[in-house]
């Protein structure tokens, strides 16, 4: 060793009178070189296993089962009724009487409408109905069954125009039956010959009737007319044929309604016809602008 040197650096031993003992110091220096191999092996070692391949691990994962709540009924909610207070009424009470019944059957009262049944063609058929009368035999309000009018097919009624005037000096026949009054045949009245006039309206009964009286509306009023009849198979030609029958004398109808009664009620008829033999003053127009008559409605009824 060199002066003043306490260590042998080849042997570790200290300097003879040092305060170091050799043989610690040896072993000391052993075992921190063999530390420090130690902990290099160590580390090599992580080394190595950090380079490999890891191994996957496994995760397990633990799922819980659910169990659904079992189904449950709704509960339809009840609204409570709620209680109403009583009122005591201050009313006394009503007492209804039960109407009397009469033990007897109650007759049926005169004035009654009765009707016949109307064949399905119309032909000839009459109905009845009842109109009261002024005063009966003994002086006290009564009821006389009066028939109504002739049931007539539509195509009845027909323009009677022995003359042979032209078509357009005339309206449609079937408005006199179509029971409304607000409709009318219409006839002009010739300038040349006005205010005479020689035509009306032909009515076909089908089968022969026997009948009381003729009822006219008509909104021509003032004009003359006449009714006559015939029991034939076809209608006459002419007015003065003798195959008609006076029904009625010639006569000027003062209102638009009026009721004609007819003569010959024993005998029956076919044809009826509505003469017109002069037209009112009204009714006379001009060669430029004629006038014309009307017949509205006409109602046939049968002997009663």
């Amino acid at each position: 060793m060199a002066p003043g040197q306490d260590w042998c650096l080849q042997c570790g031993a200290g300097a003879p009178g040092g305060g170091g003992s050799p043989g610690w110091r040896g072993a000391a220096s052993i075992l921190g070189v063999a530390a420090v191999l130690a902990l290099g092996a160590a580390a090599a070692a992580y080394a190595a296993l950090s380079s490999g391949t890891p191994k996957p691990r496994t995760v397990t994962t633990a799922v819980a089962q659910v169990t659904p709540p079992a189904a449950t009924t709704p509960v339809t909610p009840v609204t409570p009724v709620p209680t109403i207070p009583s009122v005591k009424s201050t009313l006394p009470p009503i007492t209804v009487k039960p109407p009397k019944i009469p033990l007897t059957a109650t007759p049926t009262p005169k004035g009654t409408n009765t009707s016949a049944t109307p064949s399905p063609s119309g032909e000839g058929t009459t109905t009845t109905k009842t109109t009261p009368s002024s005063t009966n035999a003994g002086g006290a309000g009564g009821e006389e069954a009066q028939p109504s009018a002739i049931l007539l097919d539509t195509n009845a009624a027909s323009t009677y125009d022995p003359y042979k005037y032209p078509e357009s000096d005339f309206g449609d026949p079937s408005l006199t039956i179509d029971g409304d009054a607000t409709t009318a045949w219409t006839a002009i009245v010739e300038p040349a010959a006005a205010p005479k006039m020689a035509d009306g309206v032909l009515i076909e009964l089908k089968t022969p009737h026997k009948l009381g009286a003729l009822e006219l509306v008509t909104s021509s009023p003032g004009m003359t007319v006449q009714v006559y009849g015939a029991d034939a198979k076809t209608a006459p030609t002419s007015i003065t044929d003798p195959a008609w029958v006076p029904l009625s004398h010639s006569q000027v109808v003062a209102k638009k309604h009026v009721r004609i009664k007819l003569r010959n009620q024993k005998k029956p008829f076919t044809f009826v016809a509505l003469w017109i033999s002069k037209a009112p003053a009204a009714s006379v127009g001009t060669p430029e602008a004629p006038g014309h008559v009307s017949v509205n409605e006409i109602e046939l009824f049968p002997v009663h």
